[in-house]
């Protein structure tokens, strides 16, 4: 390896940190309202929702992720590696995230086929841009210290993202569309693709690839995935990160179900009214009229804010006892807050947003470690094999990722089908209730309850870091 300088510049972090804010405009609508818009606005069946979520999900993980990331790792230019799919892909993505949430007047076996072409367009190019993103941030520096604080840094800016679309973007969308949710979502939809593509091609431009490969390393496909394999830290964060997005997308795409069909419209009026009159007269006037969405927006921003804070707590943490043992404790304590939603009545508010906020604390402590903790994944690679692969170490996230996104939002439409939901009803059986309060708690707890104790297998630890960083360096020094 050969590599210059390792500290990053506040514009570098910035400017990487926004392709992450443009990635999670698309991310986080997909975990949020995917589900809901296939069985409530587009018009599907929550069975056939389920089955094209898991199916073309299922190909995109274990196919097109693979694929890119063996692709990316074979790619040179004078831009790098991983730069140059970052760009190339930005209008592609941007175009076909709204797309895939338009509502063209077909019939139904033609919604069907649609919705089928546009979510595996969708996730196709998410993996051609996401996954070399991601990579990036293993090549930009070697400092360990750095790529924390590199985490940190997009993390804060994927706040920033689930932040709009969890708490604004439910109103800006019934405002947008006049009462029309399809109209709407499609005009937010246009303006989240024009940011979105703009964020990525600023991010092009202020990065920079300092780990490059030594020229005489050459490996086929077969030694990258004999590799894999053989790499018991990257088979366990292959697993853990498929856990951790089966909860987000679950409880993230059960929640708008939750309170349109569970909590009591009434209590939550009257809980809001002094935030919301509060929030008016500093001027934010953007959590829409009717109860629900608004107290929808009020829920997920309190957990937002303090997964925030919890995100600033992560790196100093992470530093001082390592990313393994952190990461598995918050993340175990999270799931505790998340289960306690199960006992809730429908008139308790405020405990459901005393529970958000404890949840969003302790899980946002978790978000940047697991990214980093890929990247040291990549490093450990580089130390046993003394060969770098960076992109289809990163793969396992992506793996992971779209797995966890697959698998969690087709458990929620197909729970909602057992459970004989029927969009748009009045008045849901209390069987179709039980459904999604089980979707907001017991579900989606047990999976992060298996990530924390996988984590024991996890041999990384503090003083494996410290090794494997100080080993790597001095290889980058004296190749």
């Amino acid at each position: 390896m050969t590599t210059k300088t390792q500290k990053l510049s506040v514009k570098e972090k910035i400017g990487y940190s926004l392709g992450d804010l443009a990635a999670n405009l698309v991310f986080q609508t997909l975990i949020t309202y995917l589900a809901f818009f296939y069985t409530d606005i587009y018009g599907l069946s929550p069975k056939d929702s389920s089955a094209i979520m898991l199916t073309v999900g299922l190909i995109a993980a274990f196919v097109f992720n693979p694929l890119i990331g063996a692709l990316a790792d074979r790619t040179h230019t004078k831009w790098g590696k991983f730069r140059p799919w970052v760009i190339f892909t930005a209008i592609p993505l941007g175009a076909v995230a709204l797309f895939a949430f338009t509502t063209p007047d077909f019939s139904y076996k033609g919604k069907v086929v649609y919705a089928i072409v546009t979510y595996t367009l969708l996730l196709l190019l998410y993996a051609a841009n996401n996954l070399p993103y991601s990579a990036l941030s293993g090549v930009i520096t070697g400092d360990m210290g750095e790529r924390n604080s590199l985490s940190s840094y997009r993390f804060v800016a994927v706040m920033f993202a689930q932040f709009f679309v969890q708490v604004f973007m439910l109103g800006i969308i019934k405002s947008a569309g006049g009462g029309d949710m399809s109209v709407g979502i499609e005009k937010v939809m246009t303006a989240l693709a024009i940011v979105g593509t703009l964020m990525l091609i600023i991010t092009f431009f202020t990065t920079k690839e300092r780990i490059v490969p030594k020229p005489e390393q050459k490996s086929s496909l077969k030694d990258d995935l004999s590799d894999l394999v053989k790499n018991r830290p990257w088979v366990i964060m292959l697993t853990l990160t498929t856990l951790v997005f089966i909860t987000l997308a679950m409880k993230g795409g059960a929640y708008v179900y939750y309170f349109e069909n569970y909590v009591e419209e009434t209590r939550l009026a009257e809980f809001i009214a002094p935030i919301l009159h509060a929030l008016s007269a500093i001027g934010l006037n953007q959590f829409g009229q009717d109860p629900v969405s608004a107290g929808f927006g009020l829920f997920n921003a309190g957990g937002i804010i303090f997964m925030i804070v919890g995100i600033t707590l992560s790196k100093s943490l992470a530093d001082k006892f390592g990313k393994r043992d952190v990461f598995g404790l918050f993340l175990f304590i999270s799931a505790l807050f998340i289960l306690f939603f199960y006992l809730l009545p429908p008139d308790a508010v405020g405990l459901m947003f005393l529970a958000q906020i404890l949840h969003g604390f302790f899980y946002g402590i978790t978000i940047p470690i697991l990214w980093a903790m890929i990247a040291d994944v990549a490093d450990y690679s580089d130390w046993k094999n003394n060969r770098r692969a960076t992109a289809i170490i990163f793969s396992a996230m992506m793996v992971g990722l779209k797995a966890g996104l697959s698998i969690g939002g087709a458990i929620t439409t197909w729970v909602l089908g057992v459970f004989d939901y029927v969009p748009n009803a009045e008045l849901q059986t209390d069987s179709a209730v039980e459904g999604i309060k089980l979707l907001v708690s017991i579900f989606p707890a047990i999976p992060f309850v298996v990530g924390a104790a996988l984590l024991f297998l996890y041999e990384i630890n503090k003083a494996m870091e410290v090794q494997i960083e100080a080993d790597l360096n001095k290889r980058r020094i004296n190749p």
